[in-house]
C-alpha cells in the first residue's frame, strides 16, 4: 500500500469536541469494503459522517460545495448496499451522511499504512 499524508483538519468543531481526532476506516457491513477514510473527532459512535471530514476516496471529498440535493446516497461500490443518505446536521448547520444502524464497520487507520 502507498503511504498517504494526511494532515487533520482543526477548527471550531474539533476543538469543541475536545481537540481528540482519529482517522477511520469506514467499511462496509455486508462485504467489509472499505467506502471511505474519515477523520471521527471527540468520542463516541459513528452516526453520521460530516462531508467535511472525508479524505478519500476523490470522488467523495469536497461534496459539503454542493447542495445538499445534489449529493448522492453513500453506496458500497462493491456491493452497492445504501450506507447512509446526506442531510443538514441542524444544530450546526453542517452537511452530512446520516448512517443506518449497522451499516458500517469502522476501523482505526494507522498513518503508516
Amino acid at each position: 500500500m502507498k503511504k498517504e499524508n494526511f494532515s487533520f483538519r482543526k477548527d471550531k468543531y474539533k476543538s469543541s469536541r475536545g481537540g481528540h481526532s482519529r482517522l477511520l476506516n469506514v467499511c462496509c457491513r455486508k462485504c467489509e469494503n472499505l467506502v471511505v477514510v474519515y477523520q471521527k473527532d471527540g468520542p463516541g459512535n459513528l452516526r453520521r459522517l460530516y462531508l467535511d471530514r472525508i479524505f478519500e476516496p476523490s470522488e467523495m471529498v469536497g461534496l459539503q460545495n454542493n447542495n445538499i440535493k445534489d449529493v448522492p446516497v453513500l453506496k458500497c461500490k462493491n456491493c452497492s448496499e445504501v450506507l447512509g443518505t446526506p442531510y443538514i446536521y441542524i444544530k450546526e448547520k453542517r452537511k452530512a451522511f446520516r448512517l443506518y444502524k449497522g451499516s458500517v464497520i469502522r476501523r482505526l487507520k494507522k498513518l503508516s499504512e
